[in-house]
């Protein structure tokens, strides 16, 4: 009698470690594997690093930000990306360059960068003439993302590069130091289990009882991936931690909860793609005007671009370009999507400000007064269950054991 074992999963598919991936052990973070894995081939490629400040012409002349309070994000960028280019991962790499650059922080996510860019002398230079066009792989680590704008940037000058937002300990020594080709796999595996959907339905249960239902059509297309590889030579962009499935929603309506920074929580409500008003659960009832008459004088501010899903087991950092990567985790997002590969630009909007790609994340540390009790895919005749109690279904499970 012939037996089949069951399949041998990678160790972070363990039910233990699922459910507290904070155990799951990692190799130390390493800048040659991560550049060399992400960015093959690398030989002969010219780099350097982009960073941001409110006042970048005077704190990157002679480095002056490391010897100042704050900047944690361009401190890190400094001591493991800059340091460690120079120090002997340019050259075991091929590489050459490793300049550091700042430009004016934009104080929005994926808002379009001003020319200006400051080198570690003082002057003043262009993007746009002497960076984009001089440099073949371009490192981001900002405060805010700009993968929208280096992306359709890249297109036009043909470099290849990654954007590390909100770059913490916590992301450095997990979502970056994991395998990447791993990370594209079980990306892919996803993508393949997720693609060509109908719908995808997200009920969110509030502390009071309620459930609320969202419904995303997404027209039967190709679902999409950020897996962290940007191999050969075509323009790319990756956004490092990478590890999700997405879509572009063609409509959607219903209901969602939204937790504002301030920690007042609404009820949004959702009409032909659009957010068209807020309505307030508990907490300030000024942050709920606020939007609504956000909502009401631009209205493109409150268009769903983007339906996320987390493939990674990784630990919670903070920090939600991780974060939102975290499998049994999915986030909307508001604003443009022309870095995704949809129909809203910036120039859509009334205010340049006002022209930002949002996350919203739905997460246990993120929404503790919220819970995702189910989000189910509809593709034809086929109706599955994805999540539930912000845990991975068997179906995304079975998905990932594919292969093993």
């Amino acid at each position: 009698m012939t037996t089949i074992d069951a399949p041998v999963l990678p160790d972070y598919l363990r039910e233990d470690i699922l459910l507290h991936p904070e155990k799951r052990e990692f190799p130390p973070f390493d800048l040659v594997n991560l550049l060399g894995t992400v960015f093959a081939p690398t030989k002969g490629c010219r780099v350097c690093i982009l960073v941001d400040f409110e006042e970048p012409a005077e704190l990157i002349k002679d480095f002056a930000f490391l010897t100042k309070d704050g900047f944690p994000v361009q401190k890190k960028a400094w001591e493991h990306f800059h340091q460690g280019l120079l120090n002997g991962a340019m050259e075991e790499l091929g590489m050459h360059g490793g300049e550091m650059f700042a430009y004016r922080c934009t104080k929005g996510s994926n808002l379009d960068l001003s020319d200006e860019v400051w080198d570690t002398d003082g002057n003043q230079l262009s993007l746009d003439g002497a960076i984009y066009p001089n440099y073949d792989i371009i490192l981001c680590l900002s405060t805010f993302s700009a993968t929208a704008p280096l992306t359709a940037k890249c297109k036009e000058y043909g470099f290849r590069g990654a954007t590390m937002h909100g770059l913490n300990d916590v992301i450095l020594n997990s979502g970056l130091a994991v395998n990447y080709h791993e990370v594209s796999r079980d990306a892919e595996k996803l993508r393949l289990a997720l693609t060509k959907a109908d719908a995808i339905e997200i009920d969110f249960a509030l502390e009071d009882g309620r459930v609320l239902t969202a419904w995303l059509g997404l027209d039967g297309q190709e679902a999409q991936k950020s897996h962290g590889l940007c191999l050969g030579e075509a323009p790319d962009i990756a956004n490092l931690p990478a590890g999700e499935v997405y879509f572009v929603p063609v409509d959607a309506r219903g209901q969602f909860p939204m937790k504002y920074e301030d920690g007042t929580l609404g009820v949004l409500e959702v009409v032909d793609r659009c957010i068209v008003r807020s309505t307030l659960i508990e907490g300030n009832q000024a942050t709920i005007d606020a939007h609504n008459a956000r909502l009401a004088d631009d209205p493109m501010t409150g268009t769903l671009g983007e339906l996320g899903f987390g493939t990674q087991v990784l630990p919670v950092s903070g920090a939600d370009i991780q974060d939102e990567k975290v499998l049994g985790t999915c986030h909307l997002a508001t604003g443009r999507d022309d870095h995704l590969g949809g129909d809203i630009v910036p120039g859509m909007f009334k205010k340049h400000e006002n022209s930002t790609h949002d996350d919203i994340l739905f997460a246990p540390h993120k929404t503790p007064n919220f819970n995702i009790s189910q989000v189910r895919m509809k593709r034809g005749a086929q109706e599955e269950v994805l999540i539930e109690n912000f845990r991975p279904s068997a179906y995304l499970m079975e998905a990932l054991a594919s292969g093993y």
